[in-house]
């Protein structure tokens, strides 16, 4: 039975992963069809099969691709530095040596051992007795679940591996999306002062108009209100660069304010080649590191239920000893030879059912383990499909906030021209100016917000770590490699 689980669980986790290598690229199609009879269960419509691409590029390190050396830098230093990474190592450090230690249970143990013995009775002289030698056991593994108990700390160390790889996938994520957030807030900080010093010259030139008597007050008073609204900005934007700054340096291993030197100069918002994200083919999915950690854990429940199972049925065990005997300690060497040799046989008769409850509660734990899978990859999808939709919708919004702003800054020189001709009044300058100041502010934002998308896309992808290919393959059950009675 526990063979036949096993087998099944093989399957099922193998055709779920076929599932996301189905489709080969992540173009959109035009009119968002089905994918095939194979596919379409799990892959959404919008997505489609094309020929592979030699756009394709490693994700191992995608944050190069933004062409920005401080990004570079940064992300570098959070990998080696940040605590969640160090301690996902120390983690896969534990499991690896938990894996070491399972492997070494199938090895017979040897011992050396040594004893001094003196008895003494009533009319007796003393009486002494040496010891010394070796001591050696060997449980055999008939029934392979020795091997299955390997195979599962095997697969444990994959499952840490690869939630070391989450936890790198992740970071470089935050890393590379504070930064963003930190040059499109210094870009937004940089338009509103530009905005502010115009404004300032346009409060300046309506004094002056005030002063030859050319308009009232009340245009002084609403110019010198705009200004002040727009100063007010220039704190809050402020804190938020230095926020941004503080949390690249804690994201880094450093203490806050260890970075304000390297990035309080404003530099331009990195962003990705155009197109480069759309061209990764979809396959990669599939090197996911939560993708990868769920079929670890597959593979680890699986030798758990032939571990289990195998305990139900006999065990030999072999000791012996090999070693010299003498009544000094000078004469154990040439010494009396002495070895034994030990055979034993355990056979779990009677037990309540313990053991079968056992089992059965390990066939569990490996359903749990493949809905888990099923659903990991479930949300793998979404979580690429919705980012792919955010970063399409942060394109086609940037191209027309583009437009805008070309016609506020038109708009706006337009205005001030006519006024300083007395052709219109302070109202149409003001309202031309705010426009420009809110369109300006939403092209820097979302200039930010399509490179975050860019990250987020890469990340849903997996990018951001080298999957270990070496990791053992799904293990084949004990029932398979030892037909049992």
């Amino acid at each position: 039975m526990p063979g036949v689980v096993s087998r099944a669980a093989l399957c099922a986790a193998t055709a779920a992963v076929a599932l996301l290598a189905g489709c080969t690229s992540l173009q959109r199609a035009p009119g968002g069809t089905a994918v095939g009879t194979a596919t379409g269960a799990l892959v959404p419509s919008a997505w489609t099969a094309a020929a592979p691409t030699t756009a394709s590029l490693s994700l191992a390190a995608w944050w190069r691709h933004f062409g920005d050396e401080t990004l570079n830098t940064l992300v570098t230093q959070a990998l080696d530095a940040a605590t969640d990474v160090l301690a996902a190592r120390a983690r896969l450090a534990q499991a690896r040596a938990a894996q070491d230690a399972a492997a070494a249970g199938l090895r017979p143990t040897l011992g050396a051992s040594g004893s001094a013995q003196a008895s003494a009775g009533e009319g007796r002289a003393t009486s002494r007795l040496y010891r010394a030698g070796f001591d050696a056991a060997w449980e055999a593994d008939l029934w392979g679940g020795g091997r299955a108990g390997v195979a599962a700390a095997e697969a444990d160390a994959s499952a840490s591996a690869a939630t070391l790889g989450q936890a790198q996938v992740t970071l470089a994520a935050e890393v590379a999306a504070t930064y963003i957030e930190l040059r499109s807030t210094q870009a937004r900080l940089a338009t509103t002062q530009a905005s502010l010093a115009s404004l300032e010259h346009t409060l300046r030139l309506t004094q002056w108009r005030e002063e030859a008597g050319l308009v009232n007050r009340l245009d002084v008073e609403q110019q010198r209100t705009t200004v002040a609204q727009t100063r007010a900005q220039l704190p809050a934007l402020q804190a938020g660069i230095e926020q941004a700054m503080n949390a690249l340096a804690v994201l880094t291993g450093a203490a806050p304010g260890a970075w304000h030197a390297r990035l309080g100069a404003a530099a331009p918002v990195p962003a990705a080649p155009a197109g480069l994200a759309l061209a990764i083919p979809a396959a990669v999915l599939s090197q996911r590191a939560d993708v990868q950690a769920a079929e670890a854990r597959i593979r680890a429940a699986m030798a758990r239920v032939d571990q289990t199972d195998a305990e139900r049925l006999p065990s030999l065990q072999l000791s012996g000893s090999i070693g010299l005997s003498a009544l000094t300690v000078s004469a154990l060497y040439p010494g009396a030879g002495v070895a034994s040799l030990l055979a034993g046989v355990s056979w779990p008769l009677l037990d309540g059912g313990r053991l079968q409850a056992r089992v059965r509660a390990q066939e569990a734990l490996l359903d749990e383990a493949r809905v888990n899978h099923r659903a990991t990859v479930l949300a793998a999808l979404k979580e690429v499909e919705d980012t792919l939709v955010a970063l399409r919708a942060a394109r086609e919004q940037l191209a027309h906030q583009q437009v805008a702003v070309d016609a506020a800054r038109r708009a706006a020189r337009l205005a001030e021209q006519r006024y300083a001709g007395g052709l219109v009044d302070i109202t149409s300058v003001l309202l031309t100016q705010r426009t420009l100041l809110a369109a300006e502010d939403a092209l820097a934002t979302t200039t930010g917000s399509a490179a975050t998308q860019h990250v987020r896309l890469y990340k849903a992808l997996g990018g951001g770590w080298t999957p270990n290919h070496t990791a053992p393959e799904a293990t084949a059950s004990a029932a398979d490699r030892n037909p049992r009675p």
